[in-house]
Parts: C-alpha cells; sequence; structure tokens
C-alpha cells in the first residue's frame, strides 16, 4: 500500500485523517495475464490502483477488430470512467497484458466521502484532468502526426513497453498494421546506423 500512498500523494496530498478512513477500503488482488479488469458492457463499480504490471483499454469494432486506446503502466489508476460518472454499461474493456498487482475500491465509496474530506476530491479532480489531457493529446496526434513520428512518440513514453508486451498491441494503439510496424521499425533502424 505504499505505492498507493506514494502515487495518490504525488499528485494531490491528503491529510492523514483521510488516509486513515479511504485506506481499508482498498483490497489487494491479483490480476493474472489476459483477465479482464472490466469487460465491454459490464456497468463499472470499481477504480483500482495499479502496483504492477500493464493493463490496455481497448474497444472492438462491429468487425470484431480490436483496437487499443491506451496503455496503463504501473504505477497508475484503472477503471471505466464513463461507466463509473455515468451508470451506464461500460464500452471500452480493460484487460492485463502481463501479470498485475492492483489495489481495488468501490468508487461510490469514495466519491460519498469527498464532501468529507475535500483533499481527496481535489485528488479525483486533478486525476481526472491528467487522463482529460492524456486522451486530447493522443486525438491530436492520431490526427496530425504520421505513423513514425506516433510511434518515436510511444517509445518516449512506454521506454519498456515493447519488451513486454505483443508488437500487434502496440500496432493497434498506434492505429498502424503490424506489417507497417515491421515497416517503421526497420526503417528507424536503419536511419540510425
Amino acid at each position: 500500500m505504499d505505492g498507493l500512498k506514494s502515487y495518490f500523494n504525488a499528485i494531490s496530498v491528503l491529510t492523514e485523517n483521510t488516509w486513515a478512513e479511504i485506506m481499508p477500503f482498498f483490497k489487494e488482488e491479483l490480476l493474472s495475464k489476459n483477465e479482464y479488469f472490466i469487460r465491454e458492457n459490464e456497468t463499472a463499480h470499481e477504480i483500482a490502483f495499479l502496483q504492477s504490471g500493464v493493463v490496455r483499454a481497448f474497444f472492438v469494432n462491429d468487425d470484431g477488430k480490436e483496437y487499443n486506446k491506451q496503455f496503463f503502466v504501473a504505477p497508475s489508476i484503472i477503471g471505466a470512467y464513463s461507466s463509473l460518472l455515468t451508470g451506464q454499461p461500460n464500452l471500452i474493456a480493460q484487460q492485463a497484458l502481463t501479470d498485475c498487482v492492483i489495489y481495488s475500491c468501490n468508487y461510490k465509496t469514495l466519491t460519498d466521502r469527498f464532501d468529507k474530506h475535500h483533499d481527496l476530491e481535489r485528488l479525483a479532480r486533478k486525476i481526472a484532468e491528467y487522463y482529460f489531457l492524456q486522451k486530447e493529446k493522443k486525438e491530436i496526434e492520431i490526427i496530425l502526426l504520421n505513423a513514425m513520428q506516433r510511434y518515436i512518440i510511444f517509445q518516449k513514453e512506454f521506454p519498456t513497453l515493447e519488451q513486454l508486451i505483443a508488437q500487434f498491441h502496440i500496432a493497434s494503439y498506434l492505429g498502424v498494421s503490424a506489417t507497417q510496424l515491421s515497416r517503421i521499425r526497420h526503417q528507424l533502424a536503419s536511419s540510425k546506423q
């Protein structure tokens, strides 16, 4: 739980009173490789702190093709935020790509304490703002940058991920085919020689 406390306090410091109240709500769980944190069409109730491992958020089109929307690399927060806010079924599944250790908590249990603990509400707002900025950044990159530029950014943002997950997951995240990704990697390797 020290990782959880350090992660939250780095975003926005919580008082010891707030920590004393919320810590019992977080339960340690193992999320095995390929196991889902939440599936498509389920209604979300939980958020989790990703202590170790990698989780992907993805959706499936009508033809059954998967598109990776986001990678969460520990330490991070995971959860189907839209579903948590609206109470509607989730559209974007979250699945472990490696074995993971998470600390899960009922989202409503936390939000019910916002009025009492304004520091907790501030933390939640800062996390939401961060993910909004990440979402906007990715949308701009997918429209304005070519595949090579997006791959270079991916390498900087996720320097260890290529050794941990399958290449087709990275290609899906970048919006290219596995063959295109292979060509991009080859071009980059050739240009460095």
